[in-house]
């Protein structure tokens, strides 16, 4: 069974899909409440009118962890979601394999690593807007957070837009090309609340859309979130514990800072024109990807049973 049919594991309508939408959201919303109290007891005399950064006063660590954790509350409401009204396994939302492959996720995390490295690099090497940030005395836990609680992160919205959403429209659409289109234009739109919009200008969104599609293709082409989990953990783990800047969504004290001004660089046109399709052939070239345009662009069997029986109700 493929990964975009394994709602066929569980007991699916829209109400279960509606009800856990309402879940996650609610859970999402009791971190907010949650951090905001932990706050205000860090730090009594705490602003709320400091823009997308509300804790923009604290230690840049204690940032951190109070931005992620409202993604743990998502992601528990997420999966007892999944277990006790979608009634179907937590795995069926993260892969179509018998277990997780975290060879698949590792050597993702590492390749776009790299390639992040060589961007920062070559950045380096041509201008002099990047500068060495070391600080011994905040550097090493916040490697220990980043390494907790972005993978954390990043896998909620693996998890709910690549697996869980991407499953509930496919069941509807009977079409995995429009399903992937679909939650990559849902993913890019609801990061509209990041700084980087108003910083950068609307055109961000292009990027967000486009990596969400991405995404979405390498989901439903190897039947897992295992490389596009390993990616985007990668991606906000580099932003986190090696460069930096001043005005993305969050701040740390990373090994070096970016003090160029905010704008759609080089790197993010090459990203998207470039390497991810590239990444996409390397997959592919690895994992054996085949019939891109029956999987992409038609029906799979079994989406096609769905589609037929509709039909049958119907008449």
């Amino acid at each position: 069974m493929k990964f975009v049919e394994q709602y066929r594991k569980g007991s699916e309508s829209f109400a279960t899909y509606l009800l856990t939408g309402v879940l996650v959201f609610l859970g999402l919303l009791i971190g907010n409440f949650v951090v905001l109290g932990l706050a205000f007891a860090i730090a009594p005399n705490m602003s709320l009118t400091s823009g997308a950064n509300p804790f923009s006063e604290l230690e840049t660590n204690t940032q951190l962890v109070l931005m992620m954790l409202p993604f743990v509350f998502a992601f528990s409401a997420l999966l007892l979601s999944v277990k006790y009204i979608h009634k179907r396994p937590i795995l069926s939302i993260l892969t179509a394999r018998a277990s997780f492959d975290w060879k698949r996720y590792f050597l993702a995390f590492t390749v776009w690593m790299s390639v992040l490295s060589l961007f920062m690099a070559l950045t380096i090497y041509t201008t002099d807007t990047i500068h060495w940030n070391f600080n011994s005395s905040t550097f090493f836990m916040l490697l220990a957070i980043s390494c907790v609680m972005l993978p954390i992160q990043t896998a909620v919205e693996e998890v709910f837009f690549r697996g869980w959403l991407l499953q509930g429209i496919g069941k509807r659409l009977k079409h995995a090309g429009l399903s992937i289109l679909f939650t990559g234009i849902i993913f890019g739109l609801l990061h509209g609340g990041n700084p980087e919009v108003y910083k950068i200008g609307y055109g961000i969104f292009a990027f967000y859309i486009l990596s969400g599609i991405f995404l979405g293709i390498i989901a439903h082409m190897d039947d897992g979130l295992e490389l596009g989990m390993g990616y985007h953990a990668a991606n906000n783990v580099f932003a986190s514990i090696i460069l930096t800047n001043d005005w993305q969504v969050f701040h740390t004290d990373a090994l070096y800072m970016d003090t160029s001004p905010p704008s759609f660089g080089w790197d993010a046109i090459l990203t998207l024109a470039i390497v991810q399709p590239l990444f996409l052939l390397v997959f592919a070239k690895i994992y054996k990807w085949k019939n891109w345009k029956e999987r992409l662009f038609g029906f799979t069997p079994e989406i096609e049973s769905d589609k037929m029986d509709d039909l049958k109700n119907d008449m």
